[in-house]
């Protein structure tokens, strides 16, 4: 079964060997998708690509590499994630209820439905804003 699959997991493929310790081991990136089907000269579906150019995916910020877009456990808040403004600035962005705020942090309720649609009725998520504000991210987890 492993031999069909290859050595890395579903979604990745092999581009060399690496070095992990004192052994060799198979480098594993992301491949690219592209998901697109026709019907009668309409499109419909998806198109998915994957960016393999890592200057998209990572940014410097206050002279750290950090990814971009992508949600992390936070510091000040439950929840903190580094993308670009409209400058081209990269800033942080926290966001949920967590550290000192209000007392400490909250579960998210996601799984029970009324407490789902109270939450994205009372944040306006038809309409999450920017993505370098807080809001556009809350709702995207929600």
């Amino acid at each position: 079964m492993e031999e069909a699959r290859g050595t890395c997991w579903v979604g990745y493929q092999q581009i060399g060997m690496k070095k992990k310790g004192n052994r060799m081991v198979p480098n594993c990136v992301k491949e690219e998708v592209e998901i697109y089907y026709e019907e009668g000269g309409k499109g419909y579906g998806y198109t998915f690509e994957f960016i393999t150019n890592k200057s998209l995916k990572e940014a410097e910020y206050q002279g750290r590499k950090v990814k971009l877009n992508k949600i992390m456990q936070g510091d000040a808040k439950k929840f903190k994630v580094y993308v670009k403004n409209p400058k081209g600035n990269v800033v942080k962005v926290n966001f949920g209820q967590g550290g000192d705020a209000k007392g400490g942090t909250m579960r998210i309720r996601k799984s029970n439905p009324k407490a789902r649609k109270s939450f994205r009725a009372r944040h306006n998520c038809d309409n999450p804003g920017p993505k370098h504000k807080a809001r556009y991210w809350a709702c995207r987890t929600w």
